[in-house]
């Protein structure tokens, strides 16, 4: 079998948008029930008294389900595709996401909702679609995935006007149904057209020698990942960082009211993070595909340092404070991009679904972590500030971890090479 060509940039454009458009809709579809919790709250809870602490319980469970799973499911991606396990999975969270509409008041069910739904979740979460688009791109590699992460920053945009429109034309739990068939119909739609990653296509190609075991793509396995320290500086700095601006997230709002601040501005200013946060994913693609990738990542993930670093000593300016608000949001949203992007260029596409499934469990953990010690540093010093001052040295710790990252690997020779372009 000849080798084929290699396209450029536009070559993979021009035969993968499509590709990158479903899976970008696929992705918005896997927040779209979480990114809409907080708007069900107040209908839920008047209609059966329940609190706040038992109606955001549910998708804590389901993020904690989906990160135990999320590393079996990956070695199924590598054996199966993309394509084979999207499909019936968003059928799956469809109907899960329209069972909500049957809530009667038991506690019991609402909890065996959710864990329902974190289970059926997993088959849709981030890895699907990034080893789909990853598979297909090389060369424009960075900003397709820039573009497919942004699914999730488009779900968070529309899903609260939305949300809060239909809850007032339909009910809360005719909103559920909306939820479920409709974004799920469309996102269902477009994969059924589009979702072919680089097995499938070789397959509709009628080429020969393809088989979706993997073993005839470049790449670690997964004993060798293990083994591979550039992966587990990766690791390490996406555990970190993650850690810290999660913490961040969920508390910036107290640390802004806590400083002076009026609900109302630290509400607006807080907004702010979510507009820099799709320039972030799209720039940071852009710049990943023509610049060293290590050192894009380590420079956007070690820059967050100024947020916790202005929050510390400057709560008195509001220029700084702007200034912190918008560096967090443009680095908030690539975090994801920036370890899925290195995890392909380090470890290949041979086993890409297993491995990146367990950086995608690293990242829950630290996401259920970040807010849980953000918490307890305050309750113990009275205070953010310690929080805030390890905040600035971790980032710094996790951008140094990426920026002294080795020259990527060569997969078809024994000599590494760095790929990017200076």
């Amino acid at each position: 079998m000849n080798k084929p060509r290699v396209p450029g940039q536009a070559g993979e454009w021009k035969s993968g948008w499509t590709l990158v458009l479903a899976s970008s809709i696929g992705f918005s579809f896997l927040s779209v029930l979480l990114a809409g919790t907080g708007l069900f709250m107040e209908p839920l809870s008047k209609e059966f008294g329940w609190s706040r602490s038992l109606l955001s319980a549910g998708p804590g469970l389901a993020t904690f389900i989906t990160a135990i799973l999320s590393p079996f499911y990956g070695v199924l991606i590598d054996k199966l595709g993309s394509r084979k396990l999207a499909l019936p999975g968003l059928v799956a969270v469809m109907a899960a996401t329209c069972t909500f509409a049957f809530a009667n008041g038991s506690k019991v069910q609402w909890i065996a909702l959710w864990l329902v739904f974190g289970v059926l979740l997993t088959s849709i979460k981030s890895t699907i679609w990034t080893a789909a688009v990853a598979s297909v791109f090389d060369k424009g590699r960075g900003l397709a995935l820039g573009f497919t992460v942004a699914g999730t920053a488009l779900a968070q945009a529309i899903v609260p006007p939305l949300g809060n429109f239909l809850i007032d034309e339909v009910g809360w739990r005719g909103a559920f149904v909306w939820f479920g068939l409709g974004w799920g119909g469309l996102s269902l739609l477009l994969c059924v057209l589009f979702l072919y990653d680089a097995h499938d296509r070789a397959a509709r190609r009628g080429e020969t020698g393809v088989s979706r075991g993997g073993a005839h793509l470049p790449g670690l396995t997964r004993k060798e990942a293990l083994r591979s320290r550039p992966l587990w500086q990766v690791a390490i700095s996406t555990f970190v960082v993650m850690l810290l601006t999660i913490g961040l997230g969920i508390h910036l709002f107290p640390i802004l009211t806590e400083s002076g601040m009026s609900r109302t501005n630290a509400a607006w200013l807080s907004s702010l993070t979510g507009v820099a946060g799709i320039i972030g994913k799209l720039a940071t693609g852009a710049l990943l595909d023509r610049f060293r990738p290590n050192w894009i990542g380590g420079l956007t993930m070690g820059v967050t340092a100024v947020t916790f670093f202005l929050l510390t000593v400057a709560m008195g300016s509001t220029a700084a404070i702007v200034f912190a608000l918008l560096v967090n949001g443009y680095a908030a949203g690539t975090k994801m991009q920036i370890c899925a992007y290195l995890t392909a260029g380090y470890a290949g596409m041979r086993s890409f679904g297993a491995i990146y499934g367990m950086m995608s469990a690293i990242v829950a953990l630290a996401s259920g972590l970040g807010p849980l010690i953000a918490g307890a540093i305050y309750d113990y010093s009275g205070g953010y500030g310690p929080f805030l001052w390890a905040g600035t040295i971790g980032c710094i710790l996790g951008g140094g971890l990426l920026v002294t990252l080795p020259a990527y690997p060569r997969w078809d020779s024994a000599e590494p090479v760095d790929e990017a372009i200076a």
